[in-house]
């Protein structure tokens, strides 16, 4: 994000907090990843399988799933309906591996319900992205110019970057749920028990910290800009 209009105490009250947040809730997914990736399942099923079988124990058919390269580039697609699963995940029988890829499933799982959050969040995609491709050029322009002008064109850039904000809220529930979704299906099924269910949850309390400080990010940048905009009234 850029922080082009300084270095203010509006940073360090609303972004500077956020950044050391965002980077402990990256550190804890990389830590909690590392640790559990070294630890096999006691039923040797690799990231893939595990996949298949969350889809199949709840009924959903006709989704694929492939390997993508990178490392936790791990996702699931709607437009093709694919659960696409990461190096570390496909073929690895980790702990880390079957929770993740079974975290993927659950988003598959939801898209073949239809889910109510998960159509909320797209039907918000499109206007975020053009939202966050615009926001800044109103942004910009808006605090170059000092009169009514740029008032009014900082206020669109504002309510512009609002669609962001709100795309990364209603991303919260739907990644939860998904985990949610994974860890029922763990549990109940036995696929993963006792230290390897623990360490699997906690891989993905981890991630779904990830996007909680996204959307605080995001909530703080907002307000930052309405602060900003107020004093330049």
């Amino acid at each position: 994000m850029p922080f082009f209009y300084g270095f203010d105490w509006t940073y360090l009250v609303f972004i500077l907090p956020c950044i050391i947040i965002s980077l402990i809730c990256q550190a804890n997914v990389s830590s909690a990843f590392s640790k559990y990736s070294k630890i096999s399942n006691s039923r040797g099923m690799t990231g893939a399988q595990a996949a298949e079988f969350v889809l199949r124990q709840n009924g959903v058919t006709g989704v694929r799933i492939e390997h993508v390269a990178g490392k936790l580039s791990d996702h699931f697609d709607p437009r093709t309906n694919v659960i696409r699963l990461s190096d570390s995940v496909y073929n690895s029988t980790s702990v880390a591996a079957v929770g993740v890829a079974a975290h993927e499933a659950g988003h598959a799982c939801q898209h073949a319900e239809n889910y109510l959050p998960n159509r909320i969040r797209s039907a918000v995609l499109p206007i975020a992205r053009v939202g966050s491709q615009l926001s800044w050029i109103f942004i910009i322009i808006g605090l170059l110019f000092t009169a009514k002008v740029g008032f009014v064109m900082l206020y669109i850039g504002i309510i512009l970057f609002s669609a962001s904000v709100l795309f990364t809220l209603a991303t919260l529930p739907v990644e939860f749920n998904a985990s949610n979704r994974a860890l029922t299906c763990i549990r109940e099924t036995g696929l993963l028990t006792g230290e390897e269910y623990n360490g699997a949850k906690r891989t993905l309390q981890a991630a779904a910290m990830t996007y909680v400080a996204s959307a605080l990010t995001a909530i703080m940048q907002l307000l930052r800009l309405l602060v900003i905009a107020q004093r330049r009234r």
